[in-house]
């Protein structure tokens, strides 16, 4: 059997660990977390619907981004937007992760892959930047629509959302409005 076509059924067969990774934001109008596939496909898809407020990028370096960023989080965790412990040793974890996952692909596509996770972790480049306000809005999104959902639950302070803002800030003046107009009643 071909060692490059059994090295991408790995992969294929290691991603769908994805599905049993559970996140804090719940799916709107269900009694129920999303996990981390249905992040993905969702934030992919913003990707594509938001596209006319991303400017000059390349859309679909930026939707197979947003659709590899998160993989490690099948050995590495979800680590929730505003736990602070958690992010002590979030980059150790992810890197160990991005190392094992994106390393069962053979070569370039090995590299590909993890030079895009790293590109969405540095978030300095235009494609970047547009991913993490794609990955910044969809929870917003979903806890304005539950209700304000997690941001409740997890008592969440209105500084650390602003601080988790930033990148919705600096991408979209009209998307970020949406968002402050629409979540200020949801924070002490």
């Amino acid at each position: 059997m071909n060692e490059n076509l059994m090295k991408k059924i790995e992969f294929v067969t290691t991603i769908e660990k994805m599905k049993t990774i559970e996140r804090r934001t719940k799916i709107i109008g269900v009694d129920r977390r999303e996990n981390d596939a249905e992040h993905s496909f969702s934030i992919a898809t913003m990707g594509i619907i938001f596209q006319d407020y991303a400017g000059d990028v390349d859309i679909d370096k930026c939707i197979k981004m947003l659709l590899v960023h998160d993989l490690v989080e099948i050995d590495a965790g979800d680590t929730f937007a505003y736990d602070t412990e958690g992010y002590k040793d979030k980059a150790e974890r992810e890197q160990k992760a991005a190392e094992r996952i994106y390393g069962i692909l053979p070569g370039d596509l090995s590299e590909d892959l993890k030079k895009l996770w790293i590109e969405f972790d540095e978030c300095k480049t235009p494609e970047a930047k547009y991913a993490n306000a794609m990955d910044r809005l969809q929870p917003v999104i979903n806890n304005i629509y539950n209700n304000g959902g997690t941001w409740l639950e997890y008592e969440v302070s209105w500084d650390s959302f602003l601080k988790r803002m930033e990148p919705i800030k600096e991408f979209n003046d009209e998307i970020y409005n949406y968002v402050l107009d629409n979540t200020r009643k949801y924070f002490k």
